[in-house]
């Protein structure tokens, strides 16, 4: 099982502005020192294994969408954010070599829209003989989705797409099968609600999809909900938008977590790898990286069993399962 992320971002994509990258060069110079480089992959692999990530790459800025990937088959997606035109341009070049069948399942978290926003730009959907298949916990998904693309909005109606297009609506608790994959979900606190996914394959990988929630001291029921459903999974996409601090004081109710209560749910449920996702839109690229090590920190310094390894999602990471 292969997870890419094709956008982190949460509540709004957004852009380097042109200041920011001329701080990123002047920086990565400064770093270099007057060193010479042979060739660009020379200078590729300098800004690559010696400068902090914030300052040689970049977080990136669109809006949540994962893929699950087994290999072969229909292709699977968490979310339909901005980083959706890029998958969907991806998903087409890898038909091209015959082992793919032209089907795409989407599994939607909510129904907001930078979680719904790619999907006019999804170019498989105009495509002749397609199948696009779209789960949700949400009976009016398909609502939402009509809705974006009314002409007082968009200028391509939701009827001109030729994918033939088919809404699903799951229930909490049941089981379904995707091809290799078995795929569970849990409501989670939001605003008009929030659904996790847990993607378990035929070999017993299990990765958890799980953003846009919120945990509260008096509903910590909630919280042992959660423990139980990513119990022991090898990777768990977790919503990380904010501090704790900021989550219980002045964001308290906007419906997303923080990097301490991913880590503690995690460590409780015993499972392997924790990705920071739903990154704060003002957020630079020099305060996600401080929070991805402060997070880490925090695990060692809390840490009285085996380690839980904590990465940080970026635009173009693929974690291996």
């Amino acid at each position: 099982m292969q997870i890419r992320f094709w956008g982190t971002r949460g509540s709004l994509p957004v852009a380097q502005k042109a200041t920011t990258i001329a701080d990123k060069i002047a920086e990565a110079l400064l770093a270099a020192d007057g060193k010479r480089f042979t060739d660009k992959q020379a200078a590729l692999d300098f800004a690559h294994d010696q400068l902090p990530f914030s300052v040689g790459q970049t977080y990136g800025g669109a809006s949540s969408c994962v893929e699950v990937d087994t290999g072969g088959g229909a292709f699977v997606v968490c979310d339909m954010g901005s980083g959706l035109r890029e998958f969907g341009l991806d998903s087409l070049k890898r038909l091209s070599d015959g082992t793919r069948a032209k089907e795409w399942h989407f599994f939607l978290s909510h129904l907001h829209w930078d979680h719904i926003m790619g999907f006019p730009f999804f170019v498989p959907a105009f495509v002749d003989g397609a199948k696009v298949v779209i789960h949700a916990g949400h009976s009016d998904a398909e609502q939402a989705l009509r809705r974006q693309q009314e002409e007082i909005s968009f200028p391509v109606p939701f009827d001109w797409l030729k994918a033939d297009i088919e809404f699903r609506t799951l229930t909490p608790g049941e089981n379904y099968e995707i091809g290799e994959l078995s795929v569970a979900m849990i409501e989670q606190e939001h605003s008009h609600a929030s659904y996790g996914f847990r993607f378990t394959d035929a070999n017993g990988t299990s990765a958890v999809y799980s953003t846009d929630a919120e945990y509260k001291i008096d509903r910590m029921e909630d919280e042992g909900a959660m423990v139980d459903f990513i119990e022991g999974a090898d990777l768990v996409i977790a919503d990380t938008m904010y501090s704790l601090a900021d989550s219980v004081s002045m964001k308290e109710d906007w419906g997303h977590s923080s990097n301490i209560v991913a880590v503690d749910l995690c460590r409780e449920a015993g499972a392997k790898r924790l990705a920071l996702f739903h990154h704060e839109p003002t957020y630079t690229d020099a305060d996600i990286e401080r929070m991805h090590k402060e997070t880490i920190r925090y695990e060692e310094l809390t840490r009285s069993g085996d380690a839980l390894q904590v990465l940080c999602s970026y635009d173009g990471l693929c974690v291996e399962l």
